[in-house]
């Protein structure tokens, strides 16, 4: 393979790796805040265990999400010098706007959100929390308009080959950002309720639970069931902006070769770009075009009018039915857990609402525990690999900014990223599960200022739980 190959892979290793952790931190803060006013409003300990244990999870996932985006910053200097010398003008403000207005936030009140509990007044810290979790929905807010820009550039000027901001506003809010922020923040929503109900299960099937873990499961499965079906309306107007923008990545999405009026639905099949034709198809007549353009016979454009413009097919075919599906599966759980909590409605133990869900149920949520994960990282991989060839959108090509260093070089640092990316990997879910398993250890003992009461410990070991 040479150099541009092994860096993209690298690359791709490095924000696989990255985006795991924003995508849980983003929306895990707005549960933490929940859970603490929610504590402020009831004054049941449930709500504040609740929070000071999603705290623990919320501060080691942070940590890795940090210290990987550094890693990957490095990436645009290393691998990637030309992106920055013809896009810098642009790119760097975007990125100085999220130090500014996010990471400036996250860094001075993380401290007093992870440790201030028991040291500075309830308000005092229930505004930390706050403007932490305004914070980290911020710095989703900067990258994903500089990834939209460069899916849809505009607002730009170009002068001596490099790009110019010609109007900030319709940089920032390029035609593709509105779709791609509410996309991710869904997203992140969905991966922080599927971890916090699949943690919750485990704890409940172990019988490690607390009263904090049936009022954080109870939240995450209804956010989830919530979240789920509007995830799937604003990914039909995502479509609608991408056919329009970027039609080429929706003929690989959908393997639509030639261009056709009323074009099948490819539900499954086998793209070879060889024979320019997907093998095994299983279709649906004029789906495509009653899905994509909301006309049963719109003419959808083929690669055959992308000659060398249109990106690889089959991981973009792939990566999208992975996200679909597994999105589709997610949907499926959230709303039957939620039948299943409303028929089991005033469940109680020691005075205290418990969740009571069937075994093999509890099963599959502690099995989907990171089901966030491969959705978002199947999406990210049709957002990232369909721009190809492309680095800024028709504009400025891949190959064109990647930096001339040595082939071996590169694929050592590779192996090397990988196998300490696996082994954080492997370590991260086994602290989680190590953490779900013992929620007691080293426990916070005070519900709030001035109080000595211990956590309740309820639910533990009860036949309710499990039926």
């Amino acid at each position: 393979m040479d150099t541009l190959i092994l860096s993209r892979l690298q690359f791709a290793a490095n924000i696989s790796f990255h985006i795991l952790f924003p995508t849980i931190t983003i929306a895990l803060c707005w549960f933490l805040l929940f859970f603490r006013v929610r504590f402020m409003q009831t004054k049941d300990p449930a709500w504040d265990e609740a929070h000071y244990f999603w705290t623990k999870v919320f501060a080691l996932t942070f940590a890795l999400g940090v210290v990987s985006g550094i890693v990957m910053s490095f990436q645009f200097g290393t691998n990637w010098p030309g992106f920055m010398q013809k896009t810098g003008n642009i790119s760097g403000p975007l990125l100085g706007y999220e130090v500014l207005t996010a990471f400036f936030l996250e860094a001075t009140f993380l401290g007093i959100m992870l440790f201030g509990r028991g040291r500075v007044s309830e308000r005092v810290h229930v505004m930390a929390t706050a403007l932490v979790t305004f914070g980290t929905t911020m710095s989703a807010f900067w990258i994903l308009s500089l990834n939209s820009w460069m899916q849809t550039p505009a607002g730009y000027e170009i002068a001596f080959g490099k790009f110019y901001a010609k109007d900030w506003l319709a940089v920032v809010f390029n035609p593709s950002f509105p779709y791609r922020f509410a996309h991710v923040l869904i997203a992140s929503t969905l991966t922080a309720s599927f971890l916090i109900a699949g943690l919750s299960a485990w704890q409940l099937l172990k019988n490690s639970a607390t009263a904090g873990t049936h009022k954080a499961m109870r939240t995450a499965l209804i956010a989830a069931a919530i979240a789920m079906p509007l995830q799937f309306l604003v990914g039909d107007a995502h479509g609608l902006n991408t056919l329009h923008h970027q039609p080429a990545k929706i003929a690989a999405i959908e393997g639509i070769w030639h261009t056709e009026k009323g074009a099948p639905l490819t539900l499954f099949g086998w793209p070879d770009e060889k024979q320019g034709k997907t093998l095994y198809a299983v279709q649906i007549p004029k789906l495509a075009s009653l899905i994509l353009a909301h006309d049963i016979d719109a003419e959808l454009k083929g690669l055959n009018e992308f000659e060398g413009k249109h990106p690889p097919v089959a991981p973009v075919f792939w990566a999208f039915r992975v996200m679909v599906g597994v999105g589709s599966l997610m949907l499926a759980v959230a709303w039957f857990s939620m039948l299943m909590l409303w028929r089991s409605r005033g469940t109680q133990h020691a005075g205290q609402s418990v969740v009571s869900l069937p075994k093999p149920l509890l099963i599959v949520l502690s099995c989907m525990t990171f089901a966030g994960w491969v959705a978002t990282l199947a999406g990210w991989y049709v957002t990232e690999i369909g721009r190809q060839p492309f680095i800024v959108y028709g504009l400025v090509r891949t190959s064109e900014v990647v930096a001339q260093t040595a082939p071996p070089l590169v694929a050592f640092t590779l192996a090397a990223y990988v196998i300490v990316y696996g082994l954080l990997l492997v370590t991260y879910a086994g602290v989680l599960k190590y953490m779900a398993e013992n929620p007691h250890k080293h426990a916070h003992h005070n519900t709030g200022i001035g109080s000595e009461t211990p956590h309740a410990v309820v639910g533990v070991s009860t036949p309710v739980v499990v039926n």
